[in-house]
């Protein structure tokens, strides 16, 4: 009985610092400063003439590995400064941006090239909520309020949309 009161307590806790602090994330984060008609990023493409957001919504390594082929296609062919690409992962597609991905190396790489990981942080709550901690994820995700909502910002900021 004891333990089951203290899980449950736990449980409110955990839930409660996540909902009103926004956890303590080791990530960079948009949760205070995220505005619809302001998007920022963490790696500003001035001179882009290109600009592609890449959704990432199924926990599958194949789908991942698809979408960083993009990427690196669309960086080879147009450019580094001329091309703007953020991936944005929510749901089970979160998986592709914690710290044990199969595909993390891949990541950091295209990091170093100018391409933004976007990682939901209603999934991450939800996550954190079913783990009992917030999943630590590769240093180069940047937590976004909700990740669709990111994606209808880009889309409205005359960004294309990439479901691999």
């Amino acid at each position: 009985m004891f333990s089951s009161i203290s899980r449950t307590i736990t449980g409110i806790a955990l839930a409660t610092s996540l909902t009103i602090t926004g956890a303590a994330y080791a990530n960079p984060s948009m949760l205070k400063t995220f505005q619809f008609d302001h998007p920022i990023f963490q790696h500003p493409h001035p001179f882009a003439t290109s600009h592609m957001v890449i959704q990432i919504s199924g926990n599958d390594p194949a789908i991942w590995s698809l979408a960083l082929n993009n990427a690196e296609n669309a960086l080879k062919l147009l450019g580094n400064d001329q091309t703007q690409i953020v991936l944005v992962a929510f749901g089970p597609g979160l998986h592709m941006l914690l710290a044990n991905s199969p595909v993390a190396d891949r990541i950091n790489a295209l990091n170093k090239s100018g391409v933004e990981f976007d990682a939901c942080n209603n999934t991450l709550q939800a996550m954190a909520r079913a783990l009992g901690h917030v999943p630590k994820l590769v240093p180069q995700a940047m937590i976004v309020p909700a990740g669709i909502v990111r994606i209808v910002q880009l889309e409205s900021h005359g960004f294309s949309y990439i479901k691999p």
